[in-house]
């Protein structure tokens, strides 16, 4: 089985693939101060619940993008499953061509987004990641990597807000049902969703006109893409898998 982990700012997401099937997945908070003994001791619970343990695992592949985490995840899979993982990174076989400035400075989530996106739902595409922060990738036709959007992310957002201000709450992540809200938990929750949806709506507007594809597919995932592709119809399909099993088909990418 194939062990597959994405080190994002906020969580750390597993999936455990057998074959093709996608057996496990589950997350964790991505912490700078735990130790690589207790990412593993975590780890092998999770396995457990599932039913599985580290001699179930004989291959593994990691993406991330908080570098201080790289080699305290590898050591950890060294240590518990006995293997390194292959890292995304400079040198892997990714089947894109990217047409950026510097492709180094791409994110590995983007590449795995980007990877996942076209060879499930070919080009040209445009593929929203809502995380931390929300990214926009383009691919083209023939796939070219071309560009993107960084915009910050919904739930840092609402951070910003509750923290920067005296009297504002935190609030639950919901639709008020109207734009024109009268309270403040409303006015809130109007203003983050619906400004996010029309945020999304007219950058997605503005690289289809920029390309000159206006039949662009527009694929999202991470945690709020459902939620948001429900207020607009500019997005084509929600895929929360599409990290977990883009990390496995450049696995098996680079594996031949």
């Amino acid at each position: 089985m194939l062990l597959v982990i994405d080190v994002g700012n906020t969580n750390i997401k597993y999936g455990v693939f057998d074959g093709n099937d996608l057996r496990a997945s589950f997350r964790v908070t991505s912490a700078k101060g735990k130790t690589a003994d207790e990412y593993g001791a975590i780890l092998m619970n999770l396995l457990s619940s599932c039913g599985l343990s580290a001699a179930d695992i004989d291959g593994a592949i990691l993406s991330s993008v908080i570098p201080a985490l790289n080699y305290t995840v590898c050591h950890m899979c060294e240590y518990f499953l006995g293997m390194k993982p292959l890292v995304v990174g400079p040198g892997i076989k990714t089947g894109l061509d990217l047409r950026v400035s510097n492709s180094r400075e791409v994110g590995a989530d983007r590449i795995v987004n980007s990877v996942a996106a076209y060879r499930k739902y070919g080009g040209p595409c445009v593929v929203i990641d809502f995380g931390t922060a929300t990214t926009f990738n383009v691919i083209t036709a023939d796939g070219k990597l071309i560009g993107g959007v960084i915009s910050p992310g919904i739930k840092g957002s609402l951070d910003s807000l509750v923290h920067g201000t005296a009297q504002l709450p935190d609030i639950e992540l919901e639709f008020p049902g109207k734009v024109v809200c009268t309270d403040t938990v409303t006015n809130m929750q109007a203003g983050l969703l619906y400004g996010f949806t029309g945020l999304v709506e007219y950058i997605v507007k503005k690289i289809k006109a920029e390309i000159n594809r206006p039949d662009a597919k527009v694929i999202a995932t991470g945690g709020l893409g459902q939620f948001i592709s429900k207020e607009t119809e500019c997005i084509d399909v929600v895929d929360r898998r599409l990290t977990l099993e883009g990390l496995k088909m450049l696995y098996d990418l680079n594996r031949e």
